[in-house]
């Protein structure tokens, strides 16, 4: 089902070297590489005279020294968030110690979806105490050294995720929302795919020219990704949907017929994006079930 998204998984990491992949931005990618980081996290550091952080990444002694080996003789004066999965802001309090760098980003998230404290995965994968500094909304501008940074709620990946236009250079730091090795997970509670898919819808609109995503290389056909993300989902979607129609009423049973070659860690991820593409598909009264879905719950078309 992803052979529809030419996706592109040549990268060289080059953990801890700064690599300028725009006129006055370079990458410096975290050695944290897994199936769901990729190589590993990208960091970005915008300006000359004055540095701007883009996702700090992990907690990782490694990369923090990278980032502050490559800003030697200059301030970071700020650290911008795209999201608080930990992956991208566990190394945020160490550098901000070690720089009083000024932290921007969402912040917290009112929601009833929302990750809780008591949930079992929140202390593995959010920051769910993160306060900014500047909390970011969508339409805001961040100066960051001659560049201006245009904010771009994208919800979906995760209700505070953020993208960032550079509209000088035609490019959006793109996070987690639209990345080029796989597709973005969209994993319940925190994410949601009817928000996702309206955030994709929205991309089409723009005429960025490359996309600087959260894990992978750089994106050169940005508009051609975001298209094909959209067919990709919707041809997931219709696959559910006849699923489900067929009497397929739990997550379990619709695992073997969606996903039917992934095991382990992946299964356990696949069957959050069965629950996302089920919740989407419930919002648009085409299925219903019993209560509020889960992955334990049973579904059914609606008539």
């Amino acid at each position: 089902m992803t052979s529809d998204i030419a996706f592109n998984r040549e990268m060289d990491a080059a953990y801890g070297t700064a690599v300028e992949v725009a006129p006055g931005i370079h990458r410096i990618v975290a050695n944290n590489p897994s199936p769901f980081t990729f190589k590993g996290t990208n960091t970005y550091i915008l300006g000359n005279a004055e540095l701007t952080v883009v996702d700090p990444g992990p907690d990782d002694q490694d990369h923090r020294s990278a980032i502050l080996r490559f800003a030697t003789g200059r301030p970071i004066t700020q650290l911008v968030l795209t999201h608080t999965h930990k992956d991208h802001s566990a190394g945020l309090p160490a550098l901000k110690a070690a720089t009083g760098a000024l932290t921007a980003g969402f912040g917290p998230v009112e929601s009833s979806r929302g990750i809780s404290h008591e949930d079992p995965r929140a202390k593995t994968f959010f920051d769910l105490d993160f306060r900014p500094d500047q909390a970011l909304r969508d339409g805001d501008r961040i100066a960051a050294d001659g560049l201006e940074l245009e904010v771009l709620h994208t919800p979906g990946h995760a209700p505070d995720h953020l993208c960032f236009a550079v509209a000088a250079q035609s490019l959006l730091f793109s996070g987690d929302h639209v990345m080029g090795w796989n597709t973005s997970v969209i994993a319940p509670p925190e994410g949601n795919m009817g928000d996702y898919m309206r955030s994709l819808e929205r991309l089409t609109a723009r005429k960025d020219r490359i996309y600087l995503s959260g894990h992978g290389e750089s994106i050169r056909e940005p508009q051609r990704m975001v298209r094909a993300y959209i067919v990709h989902r919707k041809m997931r979607e219709t696959m559910v949907l006849d699923a489900i129609r067929a009497g397929n009423a739990t997550i379990s049973a619709l695992l073997k017929i969606v996903y039917p070659s992934v095991g382990g860690h992946i299964a356990s991820a696949a069957a959050l994006s069965l629950l996302a593409h089920i919740e989407y598909l419930i919002e648009k009264r085409l299925v219903s079930c019993d209560g509020c879905p889960s992955l334990k719950s049973s579904f059914s078309a609606s008539s």
